[in-house]
């Protein structure tokens, strides 16, 4: 199936705006040529024959939330999600922008508005036409709190957005800023300038849902029909999630093998053991106990490169002793009394790279010279410094805790950060283990977990924007999006919105570094690293792949 060319689009906006054209130009990536695979029993790949029928085993922990595309909280929903559903674009593994539901969007002169265009012929698995209605219907229902949807905030940009704010309002209350012109047609209206907006529209929140999902939308959460490669055939809670090739797809991600068995765990060790032993096909983390061995253990694939995941630690705005200038100065002691150095190289064996910005390496307007007053920078006396004066405001009490969620493997580096914090500063500092992930997320987006905690940003769209608005805007904050610290500031929303008026690529980058320079300032969280992708596979598995997340590419997954 043909997908419209990039010189098209280009020249679709050109007459209107050169600006934004060259914006186009430089943010989306020439579109391919995508030829349907045909199902077959097996194939060949070099000298090893694949089934096109294997069904894959990997890891994953249990989901926070439903499986509804505009509640997903944590990366294992949205590993599920993106499988079960296709969107209006997807990602090349370089992150380059590539349409997949859709046929065209085109932006008027100033990016306030888009006319989006979808192919023809797309279904949902239960047979039910993809139309501009799946979308905007989709869309509305996430973006109106009465819903109480997680990813709220992406859809603030919309026009009409305001008014669906009411947590007691209509239900089923639309966005007056999308109108459906007919089935495969959509125009959208912003409130304000938008150049991400063709990016944005690849986060999960904006996937579409079909007409039955609205009869009982707390049982699709549990059983979602999607338009994706996948199908959910049953989901057994703290057990696994099955995924079966979904044979009427005809978007661009062909399953080329029968279904992705995703096997929870509660450590990743055992995970590692299963893996060494051939009982699971696929480790997309390796346990820090692991990673000085993984790459030489010959009873394994290993498999290591930069991945785009920015890892912090967020400090809740309304945490005792860190706010006003009092927390100012403790936030600064703290992050530069954190030798990321030392702890990424022996405890997590270089499997990070020390955090320079808020974005992450493989992500335009990444730099590693924002830091000019070296506050992610190990510097021992300086806290010690910050910290007294801190206390001169109001004196320290009490144990600084760390949470994060025992499933996951935190506890070394947590309990490493910690012992840094706790040696330098000369105070009690500990990690704070919560039994599950669910229970972990739970806490933090119910803001009830009272303690600083382990956070970190991937965004689903590799722009700047996913990574700053979704993380540190005011409209993502209180339960709307990433800003789970809640850290407001007026200057650092304006630098938001003046970045989306530039249609041009690089002034935006420009004015996202000044929004980066004023979090350097206000550490609403403390960059760490940006994690590495370190997986591995079983000695069958032939062909193993991973996206723009540095996540696995599920329908690639091929295996003997």
């Amino acid at each position: 199936m043909s997908r419209p060319s990039l010189p098209s689009l280009a020249r679709a906006v050109r007459a209107r705006s050169p600006r934004l054209a060259r914006f186009i130009a430089a943010a989306l990536a020439a579109v391919l040529v995508v030829v349907p695979l045909a199902s077959c029993s097996s194939k060949k790949s070099g000298n090893a024959e694949v089934s096109s029928d294997a069904i894959i085993s990997v890891n994953s922990v249990e989901p926070t939330t439903e499986l509804l595309p505009g509640d997903i909280a944590d990366t294992a929903g949205w590993k599920i999600v993106t499988q079960v559903f296709d969107g209006l674009v997807t990602f090349s593994t370089s992150g380059d922008l590539e349409y997949d539901d859709a046929e065209s969007i085109t932006p008027n002169s100033d990016a306030t508005e888009y006319t989006i265009k979808l192919k023809s012929g797309r279904t949902f698995s239960n047979g039910e036409a993809v139309t501009a209605t799946s979308y905007a219907r989709a869309w509305s229902y996430a973006a109106n709190a009465a819903n109480g949807q997680l990813g709220a905030a992406i859809f603030a940009t919309i026009k009409g957005y305001d008014e669906l704010q009411d947590a007691k309002g209509d239900k089923n209350a639309q966005l007056s800023g999308l109108k459906v012109v007919d089935d495969t047609t959509l125009d959208v209206t912003l409130k304000q300038p938008d150049s991400s907006f063709p990016y944005k529209v690849g986060d999960v929140a904006f996937l579409p849902l079909p007409s039955v999902a609205y009869d009982d939308m707390d049982a699709f959460g549990k059983a979602p029909i999607g338009n994706g490669p996948y199908v959910l055939q049953s989901w057994t809670p703290d057990q696994s999630i099955e995924l079966r090739r979904n044979d009427k797809y005809t978007g661009p991600r062909n399953a080329q093998n029968g279904g992705i068995s995703f096997r929870v765990y509660s450590d990743l060790n055992t995970a590692y053991a299963d893996l060494q032993s051939g009982n699971l096909d696929v480790l997309d983390q390796i346990p820090t106990s692991a990673l000085s061995t993984y790459q030489s253990d010959s009873t394994i694939n290993a498999y290591t490169q930069n991945g785009p995941a920015f890892k912090s630690i967020t400090i809740p705005q309304n945490l005792e002793h860190f706010s006003g200038q009092e927390g100012a100065l403790r936030r600064e002691a703290i992050s530069m009394a954190i030798d990321r150095a030392s702890i990424t190289s022996k405890v997590m064996y270089g499997s990070a790279t020390p955090a320079t910005d808020f974005l992450a390496p493989t992500i335009s307007g990444y730099s590693d010279k924002l830091d000019t007053n070296g506050v992610l920078t190990y510097n021992a006396d300086k806290a010690k410094q910050l910290w007294a004066q801190a206390d001169a405001i109001s004196p320290w009490s009490g144990t600084f805790r760390i949470a994060y969620n025992a499933d996951g493997d935190h506890k070394q580096w947590v309990d490493a950060v910690a012992n840094s914090i706790k040696n330098v500063l000369g105070i009690d500092a500990q990690g704070e283990s919560i039994a599950t992930s669910k229970d972990f997320s739970t806490q933090v987006n119910e803001r009830t977990i009272g303690a600083a905690f382990r956070s970190g940003i991937q965004s689903d769209y590799p722009h700047p924007e996913g990574y700053l608005v979704q993380g540190y805007d005011s409209s993502s904050a209180d339960g709307k999006g990433l800003n789970n610290g809640d850290y407001k500031s007026a200057q650092f929303d304006e630098y938001m919105d003046e970045a989306a008026k530039q249609t041009d690529l690089n002034e935006s980058i420009a004015t996202y570094q000044k929004a980066e320079q004023l979090l350097l300032t206000d550490l609403p969280v403390i960059p760490l690293w940006y994690a590495n992708v370190n997986a591995g596979s079983s000695l069958q598995m032939q062909d193993v792949e991973f996206n723009y997340m540095g996540l696995l590419s599920y329908y690639q997954l091929t295996k003997r």
